[in-house]
């Protein structure tokens, strides 16, 4: 009776998990194509509700997500790639869910007014600081700069998004800040921060 019992619970156990995960991978794959194809009002449904908060509720974020993609400097576009997410180990935390989520995601900024080489300099010195990275490319023909990139979203399930997975996009020095704040440094140090 016992045995039966174990297992039951071990069969119980291992099937939320499943259910997790394949929840996780799902929701991860539609914030992310939400950002390739700019579906704006997906990527703030599917963001850590903390973050809309703080920037000012949904109108205010569809505003900075609009004003992120394309401005009167450049249009940034995510390259077709067909993205392989890696996860980390799903933890518990402060009665949190966490994940982090990382995967190859090459950006080009499209910029409006010819770059000269010192202009295009400067704007790739502040891609390569912005977007943590070493790889970022000049392409004077099409006046754009190409950044290869590691992306990494913090996927959480808690009681404010009704144990739904949402994210934090690291890629936004925005949410990279909120993230910081929102969180003691237990927490921070169990995820790798």
């Amino acid at each position: 009776m016992k045995t039966k019992l174990i297992l039951l619970l071990l069969l119980c156990s291992f099937t939320s998990f499943s259910q997790t995960i394949e929840k996780l991978r799902v929701a991860t794959k539609k914030i992310y194509d939400a950002n390739y194809t700019m579906d704006f009002d997906t990527i703030v449904n599917l963001t850590y509700p903390k973050i809309v908060e703080t920037l000012g509720g949904k109108n205010a974020m569809l505003n900075k997500l609009d004003s992120d993609y394309q401005n009167e400097e450049f249009r940034m576009r995510l390259e077709l790639v067909t993205p392989v997410f890696q996860y980390s180990e799903i933890k518990k935390i402060e009665g949190k869910t966490f994940c982090v989520i990382t995967y190859k995601n090459p950006i080009r900024y499209f910029f409006e007014n010819k770059l000269d080489s010192d202009a295009a300099i400067n704007k790739a010195n502040w891609l390569t600081e912005n977007s943590s990275t070493k790889e970022v490319f000049f392409e004077p023909k099409r006046n754009s700069i190409n950044v290869k990139r590691i992306s990494k979203l913090v996927a959480i399930a808690d009681e404010t998004t009704s144990k739904e997975w949402k994210f934090f996009n690291f890629d936004d020095s925005s949410q990279r800040e909120i993230f910081k704040t929102l969180f003691i440094e237990n927490t921070k140090k169990e995820l790798g921060f």
